[in-house]
């Protein structure tokens, strides 16, 4: 499977729009995950590199466009090093399965247990996480003064564990994590609890939870356009309440829009992916991007 991996990833980097224009020294990208055509990362790179002068090349490395399994995580990544990528960002579902295939972790990713993004350098795999400090940016954006003495967080997968860290950091009381495999959802609040000695618990998401918590985040794929619903049901939500959700494809989703007509503050995905955008660009680039710029070619996406 190597050399054909190998083979493909050449091929579709050659047919990339810009590649007749790109040089030798254009920063080649891939996104991995399932589902992500709608995803608007490839834009923001390229958009801020052309801002700051830079060749960049950035693909979507679809499994689902591929028809690859998940066991194939390993093969793809090699294969992306060895076609000259320069880095890869990791999304559903490979935060967590992307890791053993590493060989590096930063502190971060280490801590939080998920990789979202990987950063070629010679022969080495190193990976990092930008989701966390990406959704604790965006919240202290436009939530700093929302009430977060007891939080309730659906997902315990690899953006549910940057999401828990990043609510630790910013100061949650106590987080309640609810996930459909409940050992999973064990496994990240003790491993959490022990990492901080925060008041971190496991929980089966019941109404009496939903309706003690101050706030609500969604760190499932559900709501995604591949996932189309709810986590939870909406009718037990209060407008005192605050709901954010991680997905940002499609920008509203079905939880935001129940949530805001039930009278809750919402938080969309919006801040989280153009923040790890951010900090995933200055990984892969070496240049700081512009914050401001970022968010105006993640519209100009849409």
């Amino acid at each position: 499977m190597g050399d054909k991996l190998v083979d493909l990833l050449n091929r579709l980097a050659a047919g990339h729009e810009g590649a007749a224009v790109a040089g030798a020294d254009t920063i080649t990208i891939g996104l991995i995950g399932r589902g992500i055509q709608s995803s608007r990362t490839p834009r923001m790179h390229e958009c801020e590199a052309r801002r700051l002068g830079i060749g960049y090349s950035y693909l979507l490395l679809d499994f689902d466009r591929l028809g690859l399994g998940d066991e194939a995580i390993g093969d793809v990544v090699g294969a992306a090093q060895a076609a000259g990528f320069h880095g890869l960002n990791i999304t559903h579902p490979f935060k967590q399965s992307v890791i053993p295939v590493l060989d590096q972790l930063s502190s971060d990713a280490q801590a939080i247990g998920a990789v979202n993004t990987v950063v070629f350098d010679g022969k080495a795999k190193h990976g990092h996480n930008t989701d966390s400090w990406g959704f604790a940016e965006s919240f202290s954006d436009a939530m700093s003064d929302a009430r977060m003495d007891h939080v309730a967080m659906f997902g315990a997968g690899g953006a549910g564990a940057a999401v828990a860290h990043a609510l630790i950091k910013i100061g949650v009381g106590r987080l309640s994590i609810v996930d459909s495999e409940a050992s999973r959802a064990d496994e990240l609040a003790a491993r959490m609890a022990a990492m901080f000695g925060t008041r971190v618990a496991s929980s089966l998401g019941t109404e009496e939870t939903i309706r003690a918590v101050d706030g609500i985040v969604n760190a499932t794929p559900v709501g995604m356009e591949k996932y189309p619903g709810t986590p939870f049901d909406t009718a037990l939500l209060a407008s005192d309440q605050w709901v954010a959700d991680i997905i940002y494809f499609p920008t509203e989703t079905e939880l935001l829009r129940k949530a805001r007509v039930a009278g809750c503050r919402t938080l969309p995905g919006t801040g989280m992916a153009i923040y790890q955008a951010v900090r995933a660009f200055e990984l892969f680039s070496g240049r700081e991007a512009d914050r401001s710029a970022m968010a105006g070619h993640f519209e100009a996406a849409a």
